[in-house]
């Protein structure tokens, strides 16, 4: 992010997510009021739990109550406050002890949410005056939830969340896209190669958390099966982070293809003709997102003439 920092100068510049299972806040912060120093007031900063993060180490997530710490002590460390710093028994007050031209806390931050966490998720980010972030939530109905019970947690919040960042809150959606051309196979090998790493992510996601696998469909429970016995694992063995995880979102192998499901092409990412895309990027956009986050998984010419097909 610094070498993107230093060869622009519009672009706004963002890590999707940290985490406090992950990174120690003073860390965190350093890092970010750095990058503010190089992009002053373009830097957004995502926070949460540590989902798959933590999975690939077959740890557990953390909790929606230090996930909310860590982005107060963050948003006060950025901003030139001084915050409550605790490890164990041990609390002390901290605040950044250098400044000039390495350190920025005058131009505001974004900060955004992972909404992973869902209403519990919303309601941090209500609180604490920050925006949402998620991968692959596509669906309009959901989203109206979270930003109800952000605007609820916002409302209850004593004097206010705008106080405490001073800066922007938006949503963002992380995605992929293909758009097809006249006559094209909406599930070919195409589509599939350009959404299937959110597909694996999934059903990755299904076989480490069985119980969020018995609510998935028939068919969609089947590739949970198919991709445990093709990784060589099972959903309860003691090393099956090691097998689910390598190459996470990254280009899928050819052979993996027949997991790639319509249904889930369909729910995480945006395949269809130009029209079908803009109908549906509209109903997003109605029910409060910001930013469409379009992630390349292929090669950068092919995905900038998916999004010039899409633009023009």
């Amino acid at each position: 992010m610094s070498l993107c920092a230093k060869a622009t100068s519009r672009i706004r510049l963002g890590i999707g997510v940290t985490s406090p299972a992950l990174r120690s806040a003073p860390a965190a912060a350093s890092g970010l009021a750095s990058l503010n120093a190089l992009a002053p007031g373009r830097i957004i900063c995502g926070v949460g739990t540590g989902n798959t993060a933590r999975r690939t180490l077959d740890m557990r997530p953390t909790t929606a109550a230090r996930l909310e710490n860590f982005t107060a002590a963050l948003q006060d460390l950025c901003a030139g406050r001084s915050t409550e710093y605790r490890e164990g028994d041990r609390v002390r007050d901290i605040r950044f002890l250098h400044t000039g031209a390495h350190v920025n806390t005058a131009d505001p931050i974004e900060f955004v949410v992972a909404a992973l966490g869902g209403p519990k998720a919303a309601a941090v980010a209500g609180r604490r005056g920050a925006g949402l972030i998620s991968v692959g939530l596509l669906d309009p109905t959901a989203w109206h939830a979270l930003h109800d019970a952000r605007r609820h947690a916002a409302q209850a919040t004593p004097h206010g969340p705008d106080s405490l960042t001073g800066s922007r809150a938006d949503s963002y959606v992380v995605t992929s896209l293909h758009v097809l051309d006249e006559g094209e196979d909406p599930h070919g090998d195409p589509a599939r190669d350009a959404t299937g790493h959110l597909v694996m992510s999934l059903l990755a996601f299904a076989a480490d958390t069985p119980a969020f696998a018995e609510q998935l469909g028939p068919e969609e429970g089947e590739a949970v099966r198919r991709l445990l016995d093709r990784r060589g694992t099972t959903s309860t063995a003691p090393d099956r982070h090691t097998k689910l995880y390598p190459n996470y979102l990254g280009r899928i192998a050819p052979q993996d293809r027949d997991l790639v499901l319509p249904s889930l092409m369909n729910t995480l990412a945006l395949v269809g003709t130009r029209d079908d895309l803009l109908t549906r990027i509209t109903a997003l956009e109605q029910a409060g997102i910001g930013e469409l986050l379009i992630q390349p998984v292929i090669d950068p010419p092919t995905e900038m003439a998916q999004l010039a097909k899409l633009l023009t």
